[in-house]
């Protein structure tokens, strides 16, 4: 089970960061998804979440927060099963322009930018976002706050 961090990031107008991603080989087969991934060797997953965040986006500048949500995923991607144990956590900036610094060759094949998303913009779409339900916990943390404890969503299976 690949343990990950991801991260929930908030810019002052509370729109979220999301990166969008396709197969390395089918362009069309796109979704939404938070920044974040892999923990790497002994790091925690704080660190993670905040390396991922800088490589992937270029923003160094936050807040990182509590952990929002824990989910277990698994899904096909790039040729391969990825069996994920995901870490959400709450982040905050004031930076909005982003630029991925550090990508890794499959990410590079794989992320085709990245877009800040109004929870109504969120709730309104009809791509494809991961987690399947973030429009819906978007709007319980911009109206309830975090929760008191990690959440654990729904095992997704793909």
């Amino acid at each position: 089970m690949r343990r990950v961090a991801r991260v929930v990031l908030l810019d002052p107008d509370d729109r979220i960061l999301l990166l969008h991603g396709h197969e390395p080989d089918d362009p069309a087969d796109d979704w939404w998804f938070t920044p974040g991934g892999g923990v790497e060797g002994d790091e925690t997953r704080e660190a993670a979440a905040v390396r991922e965040l800088a490589e992937e986006t270029g923003i160094t500048d936050v807040d990182l927060g509590p952990v929002l949500w824990r989910r277990r995923c698994s899904f096909p991607f790039a040729g391969r099963r990825w069996d994920q144990d995901e870490w959400y956590y709450l982040a905050r900036t004031t930076t909005t322009a982003t630029r991925a610094l550090a990508l890794t060759e499959l990410e590079r094949r794989s992320v085709a930018g990245a877009r800040w998303w109004t929870c109504a913009e969120l709730t309104g779409t009809h791509e494809t976002v991961y987690p399947t339900r973030l429009a819906e916990l978007l709007r319980r943390l911009l109206d309830e706050g975090p929760p008191a404890g990690p959440v654990t969503l729904d095992t997704e299976i793909v």
